[in-house]
């Protein structure tokens, strides 16, 4: 194949920070070529030089498309070569309909006037391209993550595109969801459509990419090729860390103390289907210096549970007794969740755990205003400077300053920030919801480091996780759910691949006469899940 797109020398400086450092990048023709690194590696950065983002003299070095050198001063620019980015956080009008969102800045007019039969008929042919079926007309408000990317893609099409480029598309989508987008790039590409991906999720690049270029500390480390070269997860994770990963999780040996929180019968109904019980009959226990696991399929009733317990921040009619260090407590509030020494990182960071147009310092102080009040009852700023700047030294977060903007950040560095929160608060629990959502391998190595390290300090740390390997990684005990109930508790030793997936597709264990002991020696054939149960859960 010929090369269509060649970026050789690319050099980029922010302010105290050079984010890439002569780069060069080949993508041959109607390949799909994968970028992979660390959060903070350069990779976003690349493709906004690349799509005009940051325009031609903002940065060094030379753009070749097609074969001809290009000076994109804008988004519009590259557009108008073939050149479309899809960006991770999507750029389309909630309150507009599918087609209006397509051909926006695109419009189909006639006689200087929006023909609106001509938009929805072209927009419905582009629909039906990426394999969404809603009509051209709905609220783009109404659609879930999934769909929206699939509108992102077909807007992407109706600008002639030649080469898509794609930063994290499946980082917020399920795995069907997931599954479907990657089939569609291959479509696009048997019609001749390059894509450039950019991906943490090392499963998917080596399902659909022709080739990947990884990039580490804003340099290219190497390009490897799928067809030609034996690429295993492991090599790109080299590559990505400048390390082996021999563990992907790392060492430890726990020191559990005594109970600190136990939640009995627990049962919370949702907020907006009335009737309906999410969480039905929850029981747990968490000891100190233990890493507890919360497994569960998607509506399992996870997250539910964990904000339920969080000052009831989710749910309506909630029952259930909670005891903390032996004693009964009521939490009506986040207020008094927090009070009573109970913490909760949010599985969206972005929109409930960080205030991200303010600065680190702010970020990392705000659940203990507290600790940093003075005889006035006034935040002491010095003090709450040298906490901050504490924090982002021990947590290795990358930043010039505290006083950084936290939404520059890449996301594992404000997971750093979110983290670095709580462990200022002091909670005696912990709980993590999806705390390496969005985040690459070398990212999550610092973050189980962390979690270790909060362990090992006497805190009890309920983990909540989709990724069912990393629970059985890095957790000493591991409940499942399933349709909002705790269907069984395994140890470490005991807690295989297999035996959760049982438990997290059956009913729950209290209304059988199946154990945890005989779920680990049901015979092979019952392990296989049903689909109609998956559906289901």
């Amino acid at each position: 194949m010929d090369v269509i797109l060649k970026m050789a020398g690319i050099t980029k400086t922010f302010p105290g920070v050079k984010a890439l450092q002569d780069v060069n990048l080949e993508v041959r023709r109607g390949e799909i070529h994968a970028i992979c690194g660390e959060n903070g590696a350069g990779k976003s950065t690349l493709m906004k030089v690349l799509s005009g983002v940051y325009p031609h003299g903002s940065y060094e070095g030379e753009i070749t498309f097609d074969g001809e050198v290009c000076e994109f001063g804008n988004i519009r620019d590259s557009e108008a070569r073939g050149i479309v980015i899809i960006h991770q956080e999507l750029a389309l009008s909630p309150h507009l309909s599918i087609a209006e969102n397509i051909f926006l800045g695109n419009e189909r007019v006639r006689r200087g006037l929006i023909d609106w039969h001509r938009t929805n008929a072209e927009a419905a042919e582009l629909l039906a391209r990426v394999g969404l079926k809603e009509n051209p007309t709905a609220r783009v408000s109404d659609l879930g993550v999934g769909k929206q990317q699939l509108v992102e893609i077909a807007k992407a099409l109706s600008k002639k595109v030649r080469l898509l480029i794609l930063d994290e598309p499946t980082a917020a989508l399920n795995d069907d969801d997931s599954e479907h987008l990657l089939d569609l790039l291959r479509g696009l590409q048997g019609e001749g459509v390059t894509s450039v991906i950019i991906s943490h999720k090392l499963n998917e690049i080596e399902a659909v990419a022709d080739s990947v270029t990884i990039l580490r500390d804003g340099r290219t480390i190497e390009t490897l090729d799928f067809q030609t070269q034996t690429v295993t997860q492991d090599r790109i994770i080299t590559g990505m860390v400048g390390r082996d990963l021999e563990h992907r999780y790392p060492e430890h040996t726990p020191t559990i103390g005594e109970e600190v929180l136990r939640i009995e019968d627990w049962t919370v109904f949702s907020p907006t289907q009335r009737g309906r019980k999410v969480v039905d009959g929850a029981s747990l226990t968490l000891r100190r210096g233990e890493i507890v696991g919360l497994a569960g399929l998607m509506g399992a009733g996870r997250t539910e549970l964990a904000m339920s317990v969080f000052g009831r921040s989710y749910g309506v009619d909630i029952t259930g007794r909670i005891v903390k260090d032996g004693k009964e407590i009521r939490l009506r509030s986040v207020d008094e969740a927090i009070k009573h020494g109970i913490g909760y990182a949010t599985e969206d960071r972005k929109r409930y755990g960080l205030n991200l147009i303010d600065d680190i310092k702010r970020n990392i102080s705000a659940a203990a205003l507290g600790n940093l009040a003075d005889r006035l009852g006034l935040v002491d700023p010095g003090k709450e400077y040298q906490v901050a700047d504490k924090y982002r030294a021990e947590m290795n977060i990358k930043a010039p300053a505290v006083t950084a903007v936290t939404g520059k950040l890449s996301g594992g560095n404000q997971q750093k920030v979110v983290l670095s929160k709580w462990m200022f608060a002091d909670p005696d629990v912990l709980i993590l919801d999806e705390p390496t959502r969005g985040i690459d391998v070398g990212a999550k190595f610092e973050i189980y480091t962390i979690i270790n390290r909060l362990a090992d300090s006497g805190k009890a740390v309920l983990v909540i996780s989709s990724e069912l390997p990393e629970l059985l990684g890095i957790c000493d005990r591991v409940y499942a759910m399933s349709a909002g109930r705790i269907t069984g508790v395994l140890d470490r030793d005991r807690a295989t691949p297999e035996a959760m997936m049982t438990l997290m597709t059956t009913a729950s264990l209290l209304d059988t006469d199946v154990t945890a002991e005989e779920v680990l020696h049901t015979p092979e054939p019952a392990l296989e899940v049903p689909m109609q149960e998956k559906e289901q859960s």
